[in-house]
């Protein structure tokens, strides 16, 4: 959140196993958090109702004049309305997000994608060094590769809340490969974490659990496992530096989890992007994001100063 909301504010970040909410103060300072699993195999109205005990438990007083939620899926925050999700969380397109929190909490809320929200710091930082038309290309590669772009100063959000899913462009090293959105070739097949365990288990006809047992073995010797993780991280390197040559960021900066299992998959990401960029980019290299694991919260309760507002009791 911004100083420039001036008022206390509840934020939610919805993910598929776990809910974090934080209410803020009007100076943007931590009074509260709270977190809970995500009933994803519930449905959405369980989820709708976690959500407003998460705000329930960080704002007793109800001190706060509005709510920002990050939600999982494809979010218009224009309707308030999940336009596509995975089955990660049971029947979750379609979803009401906006008006149905909003009467179950009494809050007017706002919302959006989880991934442009906690690009949404990331913005102002920038805004802050480059100046208020500043350009950003921001990507989280974890359990799946979402991502967010701003241009000149302002996030996009697209056509039904759209507008920044990376890990939805096609990938030559993904050619074939079936992706969770219905269509094939997609770079979160090859690159995110599930996709380079994926992609391991196929070079050795050995399946592994989780991203962290191929690093592992990485680090140990293992030539499999590390044109897995190198694979997946070219892959990404090459989508985000022809990306980089079609907006101009500014910066890029990539985040989550799979980043973060060490050079390996960096240097990687690094050099692919690199090898795509034109003249002018030259000096451009993705880098870490500024903040840790409040962005999410963070950027859902600055939602309530940028985007739409819905209303509780309003006929729909």
């Amino acid at each position: 959140m911004t100083a420039a909301t001036r008022r206390p504010v509840v934020g939610l970040d919805l993910g598929g196993t776990k809910i974090a909410a934080a209410l803020f103060g009007a100076d943007g300072t931590v009074l509260a958090r709270h977190s809970r699993p995500t009933p994803a195999r519930d449905g959405a109205a369980a989820v709708l109702d976690a959500l407003a005990a998460a705000a329930a438990e960080v704002d007793p007083g109800r001190i706060a004049t509005a709510l920002g939620v990050a939600a999982a899926g494809v979010v218009d925050p224009r309707t308030g309305t999940v336009t596509s999700a995975t089955d990660s969380i049971r029947g979750w397109a379609g979803t009401p997000l906006g008006t149905g929190l909003a009467d179950r909490t009494g809050y007017a809320v706002a919302c959006d994608n989880d991934v442009r929200a906690t690009a949404g710091p990331e913005l102002d930082a920038l805004r802050a060094e480059e100046g208020a038309h500043a350009s950003l290309l921001f990507a989280a590669i974890g359990t799946g590769v979402g991502g967010a772009v701003a241009a000149d100063g302002r996030m996009l959000h697209g056509a039904s809340g759209i507008a920044g899913h990376l890990g939805h462009l096609p990938s030559p090293e993904a050619a074939g490969l079936p992706c969770t959105c219905g269509a094939t070739g997609h770079l979160e097949v090859i690159a995110s974490g599930p996709g380079i365990a994926a992609h391991y288990a196929r070079l050795t006809g050995a399946p592994v659990d989780r991203l962290e047992t191929v690093a592992a073995r990485a680090a140990r010797g293992d030539a499999d496992a590390v044109t897995a993780i190198t694979t997946g991280a070219s892959a990404a390197g090459h989508v985000l530096g022809g990306l980089a040559n079609a907006l101009g960021p500014d910066r890029v900066v990539v985040g989550g989890g799979v980043p973060r299992i060490g050079p390996l998959y960096e240097d990687a990401l690094r050099a692919a992007f690199a090898a795509e960029l034109m003249g002018p980019l030259r000096g451009l290299v993705p880098r870490a994001p500024l903040f840790g694991h409040d962005a999410a919260v963070l950027g859902a309760a600055a939602l309530t100063t940028t985007l739409p507002l819905h209303h509780p009791g309003v006929l729909r």
